[in-house]
């Protein structure tokens, strides 16, 4: 995904700043995550297993790159459907095709239901694909390369994945209805056409499907995670969004900056664009973004849980 806006130098010194004040964060989410299990403990709502999240980050990884059209890819999406058919028998999968920069590219969105009598319903979504170059490689020579996506990619879907287990084991009173977006990383790097290609597909074909509300998530693995609110989901979902840091404070999260962050095309946008009020909740402002370097290792279970446990708390 890119950011809407043009220039890039201002990441390396956000990054920078990152880091320096972030030296305690990770000690702190530790601390408020054993917290957080004790009150969920008592709260009545499911617990969200980071651990277990973090294992389906790595499942995903030891696939390797995953960019449409490798065998990797498709070796991916028979492991995706067979992990949400563990939690539904409600799921199906849109095959399509797109045409990006480099040609038509064969693309398949994987959408799971639960609870599916219910009237009234939310979306969650992430992108499974991962990224066929590593432009921003700091070795030039590297570029040309498919990035591993374990932050841009697998630690959207471990999040889903793991609640939707928690989902079909103890459903909420509303339906909720997790998609798995493909071809959202295939742009160029420059306009804005080449990128959400599944979920631009999956905007134009929602017919009379109107959620309550929707939440993409994305890059939400770092382990020096802090993630702001997305300026295009805080100007048109405010409420959505407001629900979302709201929910976060009692989850106990200290990763939801309650500051303005930049805009950011991502999957959200085309929900947006069909009328669905839609929130991002991403942290763009990572080191490895778009390189080879985004791995396991710079990823984190604390941080899967973070964002696992805000989610248990706005939908239950």
């Amino acid at each position: 995904m890119p950011e809407e806006t043009s220039g890039s130098g201002g990441r390396r010194e956000g990054n920078r700043r990152r880091l320096a004040r972030r030296t305690t964060r990770t000690l702190l989410a530790l601390l408020l995550a054993v917290v957080q299990l004790a009150a969920a403990g008592c709260s009545g709502k499911p617990l969200f297993d980071e651990e277990r999240a973090f294992e389906l980050l790595e499942e995903q990884c030891s696939f390797g790159p995953r960019p449409p059209g490798s065998e990797a890819h498709e070796a991916m999406l028979t492991w995706l459907v067979e992990k949400v058919s563990e939690a539904t028998d409600l799921v199906r999968t849109q095959r399509f095709t797109a045409v990006s920069d480099t040609g038509e590219v064969q693309l398949t969105n994987v959408v799971a239901s639960f609870n599916p009598d219910a009237r009234e319903r939310v979306l969650l979504a992430a992108h499974w694909d991962t990224r066929a170059v590593a432009e921003r490689d700091p070795d030039p020579t590297r570029r040309d390369q498919p990035i591993l996506g374990a932050n841009d990619g697998a630690s959207g879907v471990a999040v889903l994945l793991e609640f939707a287990r928690l989902v079909a084991t103890d459903p909420p009173d509303v339906g909720v209805d997790i998609v798995f977006f493909d071809g959202e990383d295939g742009g160029d790097g420059g306009g804005l056409p080449d990128w959400c290609l599944g979920s631009r597909y999956y905007a134009s074909t929602m017919g009379d499907y109107c959620p309550r509300y929707a939440v993409v998530v994305d890059m939400v693995g770092d382990a020096q995670l802090s993630i702001p609110r997305e300026r295009n989901s805080a100007v048109y979902s405010p409420r959505v969004v407001d629900a979302v840091w709201a929910a976060a404070r009692r989850a106990g999260s200290v990763a939801f900056a309650d500051r303005l962050g930049k805009p950011i095309y991502d999957d959200h946008v085309p929900l947006l664009r069909a009328g669905v009020p839609a929130a991002l909740v991403i942290d763009f402002d990572y080191a490895y973004w778009h390189t080879l370097d985004d791995t396991p290792e710079r990823c984190s279970p604390a941080s899967l849980g973070e964002v696992g446990r805000t989610l248990v708390e706005l939908i239950y």
